[in-house]
Order: C-alpha cells, then structure tokens, then sequence
C-alpha cells in the first residue's frame, strides 16, 4: 500500500500544482481585467511569496542554508545550462515518452490557439471576443512562445539545479526574492506612475496573498520536489492540465463560451499524459529490474529490456 501510495504520489501532487496554478491564473485574469498593473501584480505576488517561504525555509533548512554562497549559486547556474533530460528512444518506453509529450503538446497548443466553434449558445460569441483576438492575434502567439520557451528552460534549470542543492524552500525563496525585485525595476521603467501600486478592493488585495502563497510559493516547492524525484520531463508534462482547469473556471466561474478547441485539447492532453506516464513507468521498472553492467560508467538497455554491453 505505500509503495502504491508512494508511486502515485508526485501524479496526485502535480495535479494538485496545475489546480492551483488554474485558480490562480482565473483570479488574475480577473484582477487585471478590472484594470491592475500586470507587472504590479507580478511584484506583490513574488514578494508575497518571498516573505511567506522565508520564515519555512529558515526552520526545515537551517542547517543547510550556509551552504549556499555566491560561488556556489554561479556554479550551480552554469551546470544547470549544461545539463539536459535523456530519454532512450530504442526502447519502447521511450518511445512512449516521446510520444506521449507530443500529443500533450498537441494538445496544448489546440487549448491556447484554436477555439473552434462554440458548443453552446453560438449567438453569445460577442462582439468584443473577435475584436479582441484581432488586436492580440499577432503578439499573443509570440508571447506565448516566449513564455513556453522559459518555462521549459526552468524544468532544465531545475532538474540540474536540484541534484546540487536539493532545497526547495530556500530555493525557491531566493527565486522570488529576485524575482520580485526583478518586477518592480521593470514596472518603474515602464511606468512611474506611483498610484498604481496602491492595490485597491478585496479581491485584488485576496488574489495577491493567494497567488504568491499558492501560485508563487507552495506550487514551485513541489513542483521542485516532483523535479528531483521524477525529473523534468515528468513534471513539465502535466503543464496542459493548468490549461483544462483554467477552461472549466472560465466556462463556469467567469461564463466564458464552451468550444470545440477545449474539448479536442483536453481530450488530447489527457490520453497524451497517459502515454507518457505508462512509458515513465515501464522505464523504471526495466532499470528496476535489470542489474547494472558497469562500464565505462554507462549502462545501456535495449528496447526488450535486456542489457547489453556498451
């Protein structure tokens, strides 16, 4: 029962993450709609986080915080450049990983760039929705290659990162510290005008507690624990799920319109992740099972499992 429970526990936790994410991404979205500062946002949220991790971080990692000195940090940054996932495309598990990460991707891509035609009342498609995709049709897909540029570079980072500092509080503390820094040099740059840091009404002031807490702070400690004990292509294979959740909160908390793209992206996501984790697993139960043959320092596994000599 808890190897079962053990198993199945970084799956349970990264659903958790992409649900929390979702939310937060709602709340946002919310938020800047009514007319707050992205990048004000963006500074409160990594602050909030910064000062709600330190305080955890000092308690469960005290003994191993002197470990990390500037040296170490430059280090541990350019070896996190170096590193990369390896992945056996002659066996069948791999194969399946592949696979399984490619209609995830496939998926993914139909949830964030094709919308397809409305599924219930179509006489609702309002007037503002198309002028809106006019206006965002060319930066929105730059954007959001951008930004799906840096989130698979953090997945990389992280995954070498965590082999040398394997603290996820501190870590992930340090990362909001900056980035919140980061944020508010951008802001001040961009705009001096001061009156827009004043945060104003509950929900503004709920979404930015909530999405450094959650989003910026418990979300990121876990998904570097999932990094450390699964690796990067594991954990950044559930990021479609932020996407169908974000969906559904947007059909039912924000009564945005069901279409067709939603429900072909969702489908693909999720037989995509269960590709890809049935092929995880097999590739761990063949290193599992099949004894190391040192030389070299190498170990390779055929497509049958069998070893064979490199």
């Amino acid at each position: 029962m808890s190897t079962c429970f053990k198993q199945w526990k970084p799956i349970f936790a990264m659903i958790i993450v992409e649900f929390g994410f979702a939310v937060v991404n709602t709340l946002f979205k919310k938020i800047l709609n009514g007319g707050m500062d992205q990048l004000v946002a963006s500074t409160y949220r990594l602050a909030v986080s910064a000062i709600f991790l330190a305080p955890l971080a000092w308690f469960l990692e005290r003994n191993v915080a002197s470990k990390l000195t500037a040296r170490i940090i430059f280090s541990l940054f350019i070896s996190a450049l170096l590193g990369q996932e390896i992945v056996n495309i002659n066996c069948k598990s791999g194969k399946a990983k592949i696979l399984g990460t490619l209609v995830c991707l496939g998926g993914a891509l139909i949830l964030a760039l094709y919308k397809g035609m409305p599924l219930i009342n179509p006489s609702k498609s309002s007037t503002n929705e198309i002028n809106h995709n006019k206006r965002s049709s060319l930066l929105g897909p730059i954007f959001l290659f951008a930004g799906s540029f840096v989130w698979s570079a953090w997945f990389l980072l992280q995954a070498r990162i965590s082999k040398d500092y394997p603290y996820q509080y501190s870590s992930t503390t340090i990362m909001s510290f900056f980035g919140a820094i980061q944020s508010a040099i951008l802001s001040l740059i961009f705009s001096k005008n001061i009156s827009k840091w004043i945060i104003k009404g509950g929900l503004d002031i709920f979404s930015v507690i909530f999405g450094g807490m959650v989003g910026s702070g418990f979300c990121y400690v876990v998904m570097s624990w999932c990094v450390k004990q699964k690796g990067a292509v594991f954990t950044s294979a559930f990021t479609p799920f932020n996407q169908i959740f974000a969906a559904v909160f947007d059909i039912f908390i924000l009564h945005a319109q069901i279409r067709l793209g939603s429900i072909l992206g969702s489908i693909l996501v999720i037989i995509g992740m269960y590709i890809l984790l049935w092929g995880k697993n097999k590739e761990e139960e063949i290193y599992k099972n099949s004894p190391a043959i040192e030389k070299s320092g190498q170990v390779e596994v055929n497509g049958g499992g069998e070893r064979t000599n490199p």
